[in-house]
């Protein structure tokens, strides 16, 4: 439905013809409204796809504490240590980090990494010396690069841990072969049905999730009624004697206990979808007490037995409660996976707009909430990636040794860009803001460390995704740098290109040309072409060129300006943010308002299409050429892009030696 293009995040670079460029003089702003708004159905709207993952790490999280390779014996000591480090996990990373400061940092209403990124180290700005910035650019962009692995992990672990509760069941037959034919069909099913959107999948969800979370609270309210000294775990001091008596072991089990938080990033990627409100209230509500309740009622289970380390969550219920608890579990997973899926939707339409991933299509799914989206071959690609998974690790504990390396990474990469937001924005001192991304900072690298141990075990998975990804992005974006300035070398200064017109007077004919162009200065490409091929002009001819915001939206005042240049021709600046389609007949549509009105009958649509060819010439590495050349063959065709129609384009076509 919707189309968007590659642009480029510097606004010093040209871009191509067919390239939104990045502006140079805007406001950012550390809040806004769009930031504090509030529905009551936003809130179960928001349970039902916010709050999925998070909400269903009780399956596994504590089995990895108390079962399994790297686990640790489920003494009283043991259960109350863990318990206090679940407890405080959730309320310093979730509560103090994320819903209480991260979330403030929104662009505009988007969150997410690449908006921490672009409110943190805006192009415009120079910040510290010029390898302090590409280090801060590199790590941020990496960051993005690893959600891309969590959001693949996260579907495969979740389903697969809710149907492995089959194997609780006692039949006269084992259930076990059927678990992984049934979780990839789950995870077929779930991608399926991404394209009717986030709000719709959220309403269909919501309740779901609220009756969740009710039943894990009373399952866990059972246990905790019978053993209430469990609640002694609230003490940080037994966490303290968690580690002295276990010392390395405590520290390796530290890896397990990240699980409860994993699904933390989620909240802020998804933040343009609901608001900050709903995600706070959502959380405060009902999740954190519902998570707590379960987490100190497993807990309060294993007291009494031990041996039910193997799968504590499902032998909370009755036996006769453990069949729909497995159908509800399949359901609440299935959900979980829909805020890393919503959230990778989010973070490409980004990358995209920010110049660091090329066009792909993007379909809105919500007349009211812009950030609602939908695209295809993201969700096809996750969608191959989960089912892989799964036939490659066949246990949700396999797993889980894959699981949280690239989130631990990407929590403390968050950390960094918010400390130089935070100073940025709100003019924190070094003294205030050290010391609060200190402590997260302090909390995040001991759980990194742990969960660097898993790497053999799984967690090179999800590094070598955000290794390839993060090629692909950097390689895309050098690419395009590297176009702009061969377009640049080989264009003719517009001034120049006036005063030759002025001195020839070429045919004019009836109607309005309007080229794009990447670079406001030059000459479009396709402008010169048509003059030496066709040897005439229109009547009235429009330069134009669309500028890509580091904000999400643009005002409408600020969208559109027109320069007269004589002789009929006329400059056109259109700014759109980067969460928004640069529609070009839209915007054309406004210069009405500033003397010049379109007709879009006789309008006609120039653009230039290259052929990129790899070279020995200075630049880029041969292989980085060829991947770049490939990446912008399979790009979305810019005239879908800008939305143009299509019968009234005339595209020229042009070789380029990079």
């Amino acid at each position: 439905e919707q189309a968007r293009g590659s642009c480029l995040f510097s606004a010093n670079s040209m871009n191509p013809e067919t390239s939104t460029a990045v502006a140079e003089n805007h406001s950012l702003s550390p809040t806004s409204s769009l930031g504090d708004r509030f529905a009551p159905g936003l809130l179960l709207t928001a349970l039902g796809v916010v709050y999925g993952d998070i909400g269903t790490s009780p399956l596994y999280a504590m089995r990895e504490c108390f079962h399994g390779a790297h686990a640790v014996a489920p003494t009283r000591l043991n259960i109350l240590g863990v318990l206090s480090l679940i407890l405080w996990s959730l309320i310093l990373i979730v509560s103090v980090k994320y819903l209480s400061f991260v979330l403030r940092a929104d662009n505009r209403g988007e969150g997410g990494i690449l908006a921490l990124f672009a409110l943190a180290l805006p192009e415009r700005e120079s910040t510290g010396a010029p390898l302090s910035r590409k280090v801060l650019i590199a790590l941020g962009l990496f960051g993005a690069a690893l959600l891309y692995g969590d959001g693949i992990i996260t579907p495969s672990i979740s389903v697969l841990s809710a149907i492995e509760g089959l194997n609780v069941i006692q039949f006269s037959f084992s259930l076990e072969p059927y678990v992984l034919p049934l979780t990839i069909a789950v995870l077929i099913g779930l991608f399926s049905f991404q394209w009717m959107g986030t709000g719709k999948v959220g309403r269909i969800f919501g309740p779901v999730m609220l009756l969740w979370f009710a039943c894990i609270a009373v399952l866990g309210l059972r246990e905790v009624i019978a053993e209430p000294k469990i609640f002694e775990a609230w003490n940080p001091l037994h966490a303290a004697r968690f580690f002295r008596e276990n010392s390395w072991q405590g520290f390796v089990v530290l890896g397990s206990v990240f699980l409860v938080v994993t699904g933390g990033e989620a909240l802020y990627a998804d933040m343009g979808h609901f608001g900050r409100r709903p995600i706070q209230k959502a959380w405060f509500l009902s999740v954190l007490p519902a998570l707590l309740l379960n987490y100190f009622g497993q807990g309060a289970l294993l007291l009494d037995h031990p041996e039910t380390a193997s799968n504590p969550f499902y032998y909370l219920a009755p036996s006769w409660a453990l069949v729909p608890l497995v159908v509800l579990a399949t359901l609440a997973t299935v959900i979980a996976s829909q805020a890393l899926i919503s959230g990778a939707f989010s973070l490409t339409m980004q990358a995209i707009q920010l110049g660091y991933c090329p066009r792909l299509q993007i379909d809105h799914t919500s007349p009211d909430e812009r950030g609602q989206i939908y695209i295809p071959q993201v969700n096809w690609w996750l969608m191959l990636a989960c089912i892989g998974l799964v036939l490659g690790f066949r246990t949700s504990s396999h797993l889980a040794g894959a699981y949280g390396v690239a989130v631990t990474m990407t929590m403390l990469i968050t950390t960094i860009l918010f400390y130089i937001a935070a100073r940025r924005l709100w003019k924190w001192s070094r003294l205030l803001a050290g010391t609060v991304c200190g402590v997260f900072a302090l909390l995040e690298v001991a759980f990194m460390s742990a969960n660097l141990l898993k790497i053999l075990a799984g967690g090179w998975f999800p590094l070598l995704m955000a290794v390839v990804i993060f090629t692909l992005m950097t390689t895309w974006k050098s690419g395009r740098q590297l176009l702009g300035q061969r377009l640049r070398d080989s264009s003719l200064p517009l001034p120049m290109f006036l005063e030759d017109v002025t001195r020839h007077s070429p045919l004019r004919v009836p109607g309005t040309a309007v080229f794009l162009c990447g670079n406001a200065e030059g000459t479009p490409i396709a402008l010169l072409h048509n003059l030496k091929h066709n040897k005439v002009l229109h009547e009235r001819v429009v330069i134009m060129t669309v500028v890509t915001d580091e904000i999400p939206h643009v005002d409408r005042a600020d969208r559109v300006h027109v320069e007269e240049l004589g002789h009929n021709f006329f400059r056109v600046v259109g700014r759109c943010g980067f969460m928004e389609d640069p529609n070009v007949p839209e915007l054309l549509a406004q210069c009405n308002e500033h003397g010049l009105p379109f007709d879009p009958q006789k309008t006609t649509y120039f653009l230039s299409r290259e052929t990129l060819i790899a070279t020995a010439r200075p630049g880029m590495a041969i292989w980085r050429e060829v991947l770049f050349a490939f990446m912008s063959r399979n790009a979305q065709r810019a005239t879908a892009f800008f939305r143009l129609p299509a019968n009234r384009v005339v595209e020229m076509g042009m070789q380029v030696e990079l």
